[in-house]
């Protein structure tokens, strides 16, 4: 499981031209899952993303976490965090989750996120989307379970 975390003082995701999901300060979320990922890696990612310190407290540090100032949550599903490009120059999709895995790990993430987090919008899984945002620094992390979960 992939995410791609940007910090945001505000972000809007669209479909078909229509406003689905939109956030003020927070986090857009781009989560990408393979088909060895479970609910068990979910929830390490989602702990980890949740407790994330990348917001300036009142020395300027990134000592806050989303929760400290009252973030919000913008998950938009994205399989091509999964792209392998070592071959040629168009890229291969076949280590991105089977799209029933991938949609139900990517519900579970926003029901397991909104149980913590006030307010979670997000896009819609399969579609194309348009997604606006504006990064906050620009501070950008990507967390990636190969590497979460080892430790």
């Amino acid at each position: 499981m992939k995410f791609v975390i940007q910090r945001v003082d505000q972000a809007k995701v669209f479909v078909a031209q229509s406003l689905v999901g939109q956030i003020q300060t927070g986090f857009v979320v781009l989560v990408g899952v393979c088909n060895t990922d479970t609910q068990e890696i979910a929830d390490k990612m989602i702990h980890k993303l949740l407790h994330l310190r990348i917001f300036p407290d009142e020395s300027g540090k990134t000592n806050l976490d989303l929760k400290s100032v009252q973030g919000e949550l913008l998950i938009i599903s994205q399989f091509t965090l999964y792209a392998d490009c070592r071959k040629g120059n168009r890229p291969s999709f076949t280590n991105a989750g089977k799209p029933e895995l991938a949609n139900e790990l990517y519900e579970y993430i926003l029901e397991k996120c909104a149980q913590e987090i006030p307010h979670v919008a997000h896009g819609c899984f399969g579609e194309h989307m348009e997604v606006s945002l504006t990064n906050n620094g620009p501070f950008t992390i990507v967390l990636d379970s190969e590497e979460i979960c080892k430790s």
